[in-house]
């Protein structure tokens, strides 16, 4: 194979590779996933210091924890990603360097022994005393055609020593660049592994001294039982009632709210959050965070949030009902046709009932709670089933 034939080969081989190493994320995909995650260490940072100032331990504080380890989490395993798609990189940088290596010691190899064969055809002699000791004139013709070949090839030999001399110290300067980057990366990911280590400390402390506080929590489980149950109740007679309205309406109220509902659906896994955060309970039955053996059931999710976060609609629709839940604070619930949606837990209420609301207008502002903690109850119901809003909103 010839060295630019080889190299071109090695070229492809290198681009390949790059595609199929860590094929899943490319850098530039670690890079912004890196960079969002230092945006949601942020937000977490933020909402986990206002739990603390109250200075008390308590769940929605443990929450906010949780939700900084995992952001913690998920930066490490992006560094690492960039770690292993580096490694690669550095891995066909050498093969490559090697190649090289071997190719310039194969082409000097043969740059001398060219020199050689022609020192011994002309035995020492200079070029014209070769060209004139021809012993005919067609010998001559030979001669010079002969020495004018191989002066191009040994021309393009040079040549080409240049060129993998030249293409060796850019592969040796990229190699150490990336090299660089590692070591960077490295010591990024010693930094974060050591917060990490500090963040689960914090997190064994906590969870253990609101294990002290078991009949509390079971006080507070059983109040936010309650609350929930009048919210829930609040939810099917509004949506009982919007059903029977529906029934009796005129034809072009059915169509237009028909086409609502259409609409809606078709908008599920895109539909934007009504507020910026992280969901601190998830939708369906899960085990209480700290109280063994006791299960929970949401019909919703609880998004925890910034204090004085503005509440936005998710979508277009119509006001149903702005009510007031104890314990839960001001609740809205939209109607988007035979779909509704339920915003419960707001200080605030810029609407009221029988309004129009469009998608992304903002109808109250968060309840913080005495315990320093912002969380919106958000619901989707499609008639009286309960939906799971992860499946429809749009990926945080």
């Amino acid at each position: 194979m010839s060295v630019n034939r080889k190299l071109g080969f090695l070229f492809f081989i290198l681009i390949l590779s790059c595609q199929l190493s860590f094929a899943q994320k490319s850098k530039t995909q670690l890079q912004k996933e890196k960079q969002e995650n230092l945006e949601k260490i942020a937000q977490a940072e933020k909402i986990l210091s206002e739990t603390k100032g109250k200075k008390q331990n308590t769940l929605g504080q443990l929450s906010a924890l949780n939700q900084r380890i995992k952001t913690q989490e998920d930066l490490i395993n992006s560094i690492r990603g960039e770690m292993y798609l580096l490694n690669d990189e550095i891995d066909e940088n050498n093969a490559i360097i090697e190649s090289l290596s071997k190719d310039l010691d194969q082409l000097k190899k043969e740059y001398a022994a060219m020199i050689y064969a022609a020192s011994k055809a002309s035995k020492g002699q200079n070029k014209l005393t070769f060209l004139f000791s021809a012993k005919s004139f067609n010998q001559l013709v030979m001669r010079y055609k002969y020495l004018e070949q191989y002066s191009a090839a040994r021309k393009k030999q040079a040549e080409q020593i240049t060129k993998v001399q030249e293409v060796l110290a850019d592969q040796t300067t990229v190699i150490q660049s990336k090299v660089s980057e590692k070591n960077i990366l490295l010591a990024e990911n010693v930094q974060e592994n050591k917060s990490l280590a500090e963040l689960k400390k914090s997190q064994s402390s906590l969870v253990t001294n609101l294990q002290k506080q078991e009949n509390k929590l079971k006080r507070d489980l059983e109040d936010r039982k309650n609350a929930v149950a009048k919210l829930d109740k609040l939810i099917n007679d509004i949506i009982k009632a919007e059903i029977e309205k529906a029934r009796i309406a005129e034809k072009s109220t059915i169509e237009a709210s028909t086409k609502l509902a259409s609409e809606f659906a078709d908008n599920k896994t895109k539909l934007p959050w009504p507020v910026q955060g992280f969901v601190s309970q998830k939708f369906g039955k899960q085990n209480h965070p700290v109280l063994r053996g006791i299960v929970m059931n949401n019909t919703n999710i609880n998004i925890q949030t910034k204090q004085n976060e503005k509440v936005k609609s998710i979508f277009s629709g119509i006001v149903s009902k702005v009510a007031f839940v104890d314990l839960v604070g001001n609740t809205v619930i939209i109607s988007h046709g035979d779909y509704f949606t339920v915003y419960a837990g707001l200080r605030d209420v810029f609407i009221k009932t029988g309004d129009q609301v469009t998608i992304g207008q903002e109808i109250g502002t968060i309840l913080t709670n005495k315990d320093g903690v912002s969380e919106l109850k958000f619901a989707i119901h499609k008639s009286a089933a309960a939906l799971d809003p992860m499946l429809w909103l749009a990926k945080n």
